[in-house]
């Protein structure tokens, strides 16, 4: 972490400081991540100031106590205020206070949560509302770039087995956006974007969205400029312990929203896979262990 919440005040009181408060305050300047995750009794001991020295610093800084100090950092982290510099500071000092097994765990126990999450009432009204609105589209765009590129790209890929409804926006000479000029309001674009958000994603979808072009979001807050444009929003967690958000609850949704477009289909979707076998095996594109031959 190179700037935490309170980077600008405590230097810009720094000077005024006495001796052990500058000793406590450089602490926190070096070491935010620490902040955070560290005890106060275990940041004084590592500044080498007394407990009570911490606490004369926050009150000087206008808190009431460490603790206020320690929230702010914490939520900080959880809001992402910190960046990926900042959270992967934080995760080397976790991982060194508890070791790579109990940070695998947490991850495993976060991402389990949020996916449970998508079980709840209100997330399956959403899933189901997102699927009727794609099902009714002609073309199905679909729109995710950097870390949630793979959110709509399994969509497209599972869609592809139902014919050519979804349109990958994703090609190569800078030309991967062009497609969207041909949407109109009888199809839909599938939106994938968290925090920090993709400036192309998001200036696209408001671009299909000024064109009457509805809207599918699959993104992390209510408040983010893909959900306030969207038709349907999905919503999926992106926190993590790692320094990185987790896009697992988002790739989960994408199977979701696959699964029950291609649902709808009856009959027609039988056929459109079956045909789609056909190709693949007359293409040999799965591996399939060699026939063992039999002695005459």
């Amino acid at each position: 972490m190179e700037h935490g919440p309170l980077t600008d005040p405590i230097v810009e009181a720094f000077e005024g400081l006495g001796p052990q408060l500058k000793t406590a305050a450089r602490f926190i300047l070096d070491q935010p991540s620490e902040v955070a995750l560290l005890s106060m009794r275990e940041q004084a001991r590592r500044a080498g100031v007394q407990p009570h020295t911490m606490t004369r610093l926050a009150q000087r800084l206008g808190f009431a106590g460490y603790d206020d100090v320690r929230a702010l950092y914490a939520g900080a982290v959880r809001d992402g205020a910190l960046g990926f510099s900042g959270r992967a500071d934080l995760q080397v000092a976790t991982q060194k206070a508890k070791g790579e097994r109990a940070v695998a765990l947490d991850i495993v126990a976060s991402v389990g949560a949020q996916v449970q999450r998508l079980a709840e009432p209100a997330s399956l009204d959403r899933l189901v509302a997102a699927a009727d609105l794609l099902a009714s589209a002609e073309r199905i765009y679909c729109l995710g770039l950097r870390s949630c590129h793979p959110v709509v790209a399994h969509f497209a890929y599972v869609m592809s087995f139902l014919g050519e409804r979804a349109v990958l926006l994703d090609a190569g000479a800078g030309t991967g956006l062009d497609p969207i000029r041909a949407a109109s309001s009888k199809d839909v674009l599938l939106a994938a974007s968290v925090a920090p958000y993709t400036r192309a994603t998001i200036e696209t979808a408001r671009y299909a969205h000024e064109r009457g072009v509805p809207i599918v979001a699959v993104t992390d807050s209510p408040v983010s400029p893909l959900a306030g444009i969207a038709r349907e929003t999905v919503m999926v967690p992106a926190d993590s312990p790692s320094f990185f958000h987790t896009i697992a609850p988002a790739l989960v949704v994408g199977e979701i929203l696959a699964a029950l477009v291609a649902g709808r289909g009856g009959e027609a979707s039988l056929a459109a896979i079956k045909r789609s076998e056909a190709q693949l095996t007359a293409f040999g594109i799965h591996w399939s262990p060699p026939t063992a031959r039999t002695s005459s």
